[in-house]
């Protein structure tokens, strides 16, 4: 059958505009198979794009991401097999399914040898096919979860093995080993800037054991293009050739570049160096949430370095052990800002709302004129209170309409999941009871525990009023903000149900006084209507 000489691109009409769809790409030399495929999966939602070679699939592969690759077994240039090979080789992300008419136990084992997710059998059901794909890309989303998930624990490992670390050379270590592990990278380095001469230093580079290095040597990157991206808040995430302007080199990026990270580190507002990472294989291209991934590294990389370079300096002091505890202290306020950035980068809807959360708590504690040590692990508690939402899924946290049954019982698990995630870091343990219990009610019908009254720890009460006053006067996907005046009239309604009603019945009145202060000091624009 006559082959289409160009790839074409089918969307579902009843998907929602903005939403982000699956991608699916549809590989067959016969063309009624891929508009067949493309008709009924767009109808099912998908984002479909059909190609009728296994070249051309590669070049598409390299150049677009793609959640799912459907593709045929027989072929010219390239087969199905084969496909699923340079796939695996170049190491391009996508799950992929074999369709084939010559349907044999040694052929399926074959496929799934070579890295495929499944296998349709020509001539296929609708129903097949669709039950096919919807079972890879829920198996794609658990990974892309998992991921998620891991990439936050190294965060917090990586914090735990240089919190207390005064070895500059040590904290580099743990840093750039950590780059190169979690986003795959064939080389990370770590340009420190001096304090003196404003000159950047290479104080580390390591390349991945039997990985992939430049061929004509490492080039320098160019710190005022690099600065200049940086002061615009401009991400630089740059594949092949278009990094050239990067680096000093009049040759610009190295031919074999395949894809470049820069992510600055920055303390108190000041840069004080810059972390890249490279990948010469060809196929691996670093993506948004691997940058994202390393600023937050950055971010931590960044305080450990400046809490050693004080330390260095606080030794030769008259006044060394006080300033010492000062620099613990930031330094430990600096995790917990770190952690907190970590969850609100991956959902557009909660940034900000830890730290008005955090803005919250601290007025009612304050109020409340609890010790001033009990009132920073409250605030920080407020910071951290939603850290267990790293573990639920995206589309889940910013859905529009109602959450199904399944849904709800996922998303009741991150209280549980903040608990686990802050019980491995020994200094984030005064932090746990914000975390865990936010969600409990004073008359027991909360989760994930049914504690009731005094029971509940004080931190989870003041948390647990705070967050509920900022979610109803933020925007959510579902609802746009409430005002002001019916938040307040929800948290009197619900004293003695859902809140502490001593607590609720302080917090109308403090937070009163505290936007009246506000409107004093003219920052309407940070209190809600």
């Amino acid at each position: 059958m006559q082959a289409s000489s160009e790839p074409s691109t089918v969307s579902g009409e009843g998907a929602s505009e903005g939403n982000e769809r699956p991608r699916i790409l549809v590989v067959d030399d016969e063309r009624v198979i891929r508009e067949i495929l493309a008709e009924f999966l767009a109808l099912e939602g998908f984002s479909v794009h059909t190609v009728e070679d296994g070249e051309k699939a590669l070049t598409e592969l390299r150049l677009h991401p793609y959640d799912l690759v459907i593709t045929d077994l027989k072929m010219p240039k390239v087969s199905g097999l084969q496909l699923l090979e340079r796939i695996e080789q170049e190491r391009l992300g996508v799950l992929t399914v074999l369709m084939t008419g010559f349907g044999t136990v040694e052929t399926a084992i074959e496929a799934m040898k070579k890295g495929a997710y499944d296998y349709l059998l020509k001539p296929f059901k609708v129903e097949e096919v669709i039950h096919v794909v919807e079972r890879a890309l829920y198996r794609q989303r658990l990974q892309a979860e998992n991921i998620r998930l891991r990439e936050a624990l190294t965060i917090y490992k990586v914090s735990e093995a240089i919190a207390l670390s005064h070895d500059i050379e040590h904290i580099l270590d743990v840093v750039l080993h950590a780059a190169l592990d979690e986003v795959k990278a064939d080389v990370a380095t770590l340009h420190l800037r001096d304090a003196a001469s404003g000159a950047y230093q290479e104080r580390v580079k390591v390349v991945t054991a039997g990985g992939t290095g430049p061929r004509g040597g490492l080039p320098t990157p160019a710190f005022p293009v690099l600065l200049d991206q940086f002061a615009q808040g401009v991400p630089i995430l740059v594949h092949g050739a278009k990094a050239s302007r990067f680096f000093t080199e009049r040759a610009g990026a190295p031919s074999d570049l395949t894809s470049f990270v820069a992510v600055p580190l920055h303390v108190r507002g000041n840069l004080v160096g810059v972390l890249d990472v490279f990948s010469f294989t060809p196929g691996k291209k670093f993506d948004e949430g691997h940058r994202k991934m390393l600023s937050v590294l950055a971010s931590r990389a960044a305080s450990a370095i400046d809490n050693a370079r004080l330390y260095v300096d606080l030794r030769a002091s008259n006044d060394g052990l006080t300033r010492a505890n000062q620099t613990l202290e930031d330094m430990f306020q600096q995790t917990v800002a770190g952690f907190a950035q970590a969850l609100e980068e991956s959902d557009l809807y909660t940034r900000g709302h830890s730290e008005r959360v955090a803005v919250y708590s601290e007025v009612l504690a304050r109020g409340l004129t609890l010790p001033d040590a009990e009132i920073r692990r409250i605030v920080q508690a407020g910071v951290m209170h939603d850290v267990g939402k790293i573990g639920v899924r995206y589309d889940m946290l910013n859905k529009p309409g109602k959450l199904t049954p399944e849904e709800v019982a996922v998303f009741r698990q991150h209280p549980e999941k903040g608990k686990r995630i802050l019980e491995p870091v020994p200094c984030l343990h005064g932090l746990i009871d914000g975390c865990w219990c936010h969600h409990e009610w004073w008359d027991g019908g909360g989760y994930p525990r049914g504690l009731a009254g005094d029971r509940i720890p004080i931190v989870g009460r003041i948390v647990a009023i705070a967050d509920a006053y900022d979610a109803m006067t933020s925007d959510r996907a579902y609802r746009r903000a409430l005002p002001h005046e019916v938040a307040i009239g929800e948290i009197e309604r619900c004293a003695g149900t859902q809140f502490d009603p001593e607590l609720a019945q302080a917090f109308v009145r403090l937070i009163e006084a505290y936007r009246k202060d506000m409107r004093a000091r003219g920052e309407d624009s940070l209190i809600p209507k």
